[in-house]
């Protein structure tokens, strides 16, 4: 299946990937119920009977009944405010029950919240619905990422995390065409239809996870080798004794082992722990943050009335034509993620998304009222094109660092932050987006001007990559501690080359646990606080015959079977 998309696992790895990439993009389909949620809410307020349900009493200028942009604001953001609470829960419930059944409970919660908005016949019921829905999309879109990371071999990974995105754009697209269909239906089908069809998959998925297996690292983590072993195996099709799993397996727990060594796994830790896990935590929060600060879900929240404001005769058809390009736009990133990098994808992709948003605000500037007609277009043009850039780069690959740079002992707490931090702007975005677009007493009436924001943290965007973000594309997460040791500054992290592995320690004469010797160059400072547990575990070669002597069953195995230079990091 790999190679039909245009990938290729790497000769020297035993096995079959095939598992873990079925696994990996079934799982991935959780991004749907985000992406179909944003969708249906970015259609139903602008529906007739979806207005004349929950109105108030508020009028327009035309004098219609219709929603105040408060109300509009708290229907949509009330969604983000549930997911920062999800995000943050996330982190506990991973680590404390698995990843799998951690996404299985937020799809429950995630449920639970969808009948209350689909029963809802005023607004406090529908934010209560939307607020729970948020809080199992939250989760979801911590826990999603982490398992797919935690499972997929490395020369896919990222792809593998990219298809979140995907899915998340697939649901928006389906939202639209569902919108496009009800909203001329009278009385509350028109709305509680789109709103019913979310559960539909949250079931196939909740199912579907029921039979998956938990991640290895994850019951490495929990100190259950043989566990961990037979879900390896299911992943990678080997038996549970094959030299190649059980190097693996051995290489994730001595990783492990030797993360535990440089200290504890508390959130204080994410600030001032080692490796630099304080310079990771201000990556992964900084992506995420800038990620929601690129103006997409201006377009995904507020697309349809937008469009009708600026004079678009069909906002509806614009705004579903906008979703098919961002689902046919992700599609190229799912291919140069691996090829071009993390850092190259995401510094085109942000001069791009500036230089389209710039465009829109300069013309918007300059043009009168007699060529409305020429913005609007315009306006659908370059937001189209923005879309694009979006899209293949920014939408998935910012999942795929921020599942990437973490250590294995705090890998869920970072996520949790950092992608509460997304949601936490998210929630301002969705909530501050009316006040700064609309006209009116107390608002900022910047009309299409407000791209002038959203280029100038594109800009911001571009710059941070450069400054922060690790090349992390075909090296395994327990080598990306290694590049975070020895590589001092972003820029330079594409040259980077792993000069050892637990495999390579062992072979040089230490001990599985991975944990390297006062003299190894990766020995940290801390050496007087684990003097008496290194002095059982570190081992120094001094010559050949103490080498064979010292050789694990495992090693001699893989000797005797001539598979010495087969890389058993994927």
């Amino acid at each position: 299946m790999a190679i039909a998309m245009g990938w290729h696992k790497p000769d020297n790895v035993a096995g079959s990937s095939a598992p873990a990439i079925m696994v990996g993009l079934f799982v991935a389909t959780g991004g749907l119920l985000f992406g179909y949620d944003t969708g249906t809410i970015n259609g139903i307020l602008a529906m007739k009977s979806f207005k004349s349900q929950f109105n108030t009493g508020y009028r327009d200028d035309d004098g219609s009944l219709n929603l105040s942009p408060s109300q509009i604001s708290i229907i949509v953001a009330i969604l983000s405010a549930g997911t920062v609470a999800g995000a943050l829960i996330a982190a506990p419930a991973g680590d404390w029950i698995g990843r799998r059944i951690s996404i299985i409970a937020s799809i429950c919660v995630f449920c639970f919240g969808v009948i209350f908005q689909v029963c809802a016949d005023a607004i406090p019921m529908l934010l209560a619905g939307r607020f729970f829905a948020g809080v199992g999309v939250g989760s979801v879109s911590v826990l999603v990422p982490l398992y797919q990371s935690e499972m997929a071999p490395k020369w896919i990974r990222g792809t593998l995390v990219c298809a979140y995105q995907l899915s998340i754009t697939c649901g928006l697209l389906a939202a639209s065409i569902v919108n496009l269909l009800t909203q001329e239906m009278e009385g509350p089908p028109a709305y509680r239809i789109p709103m019913g069809l979310q559960l539909t998959w949250a079931c196939v998925l909740c199912l579907g996870l029921l039979i998956l297996p938990e991640t290895p690292r994850f019951l490495i983590k929990k100190g259950d080798k043989h566990a961990a072993s037979l879900a390896l195996s299911r992943l990678r099709r080997l038996d549970i004794t094959h030299p190649a799993l059980i190097e693996e397996l051995a290489e994730i727990e001595a990783n492990h082992d030797y993360e535990l060594a440089l200290g504890s796994a508390s959130y204080r830790d994410l600030l001032i722990g080692t490796p630099h896990l304080g310079r990771r935590t201000l990556t992964g929060c900084g992506l995420q943050m800038l990620q929601q600060l690129t103006g997409i879900n201006f377009i995904m929240y507020y697309g349809t009335t937008f469009f009708t404001s600026a004079g678009v005769s069909d906002p509806f058809l614009i705004s579903l034509v906008m979703n098919v390009i961002n689902v046919v736009s992700t599609v190229p990133g799912l291919f140069v993620v691996e090829t071009w990098g993390r850092r190259k994808l995401l510094i085109v992709g942000a001069l791009g998304m500036a230089c389209c948003q710039l465009v829109i605000a300069i013309f918007s500037t300059i043009a009168n009222d007699s060529q409305s007609s020429l913005v609007a277009k315009l306006l659908i043009v370059f937001v189209s094109l923005f879309v694009f850039f979006y899209a293949a780069s920014w939408g998935p690959v910012a999942w795929v660092v921020t599942s990437e740079i973490y250590p294995l002992k705090i890998r869920a707490k970072s996520m949790s932050v950092s992608t509460a931090s997304n949601w936490l702007l998210n929630f301002g975005i969705a909530y501050g987006t009316p006040f700064m677009v609309e006209e009116g007493s107390g608002y900022a009436a910047l009309g299409a001007k407000v791209f002038y924001v959203w280029g100038a943290f594109c800009i911001l965007a571009a710059i941070f990559v450069y400054g922060m973000i690790y090349e992390t594309s075909k090296i395994s997460l327990e080598q990306i501690d290694e590049m975070y040791e020895r590589v001092a500054f972003a820029w330079k992290s594409k040259n980077f080359e792993p000069s050892w592995s637990f495999q390579q320690l062992r072979d040089d004469g230490f001990a599985d646990s991975g944990i390297p010797p006062p003299e190894h160059e990766l020995h940290q400072a801390s050496r007087t606080t684990t003097t008496t547990t290194t002095t059982e575990s570190v081992q120094t070669i001094h010559s050949e015959t103490n080498t064979n002597e010292n050789q694990s069953e495992e090693d001699k195995i893989i000797h005797q079977m001539g598979m010495s230079n087969v890389d058993f990091s994927y």
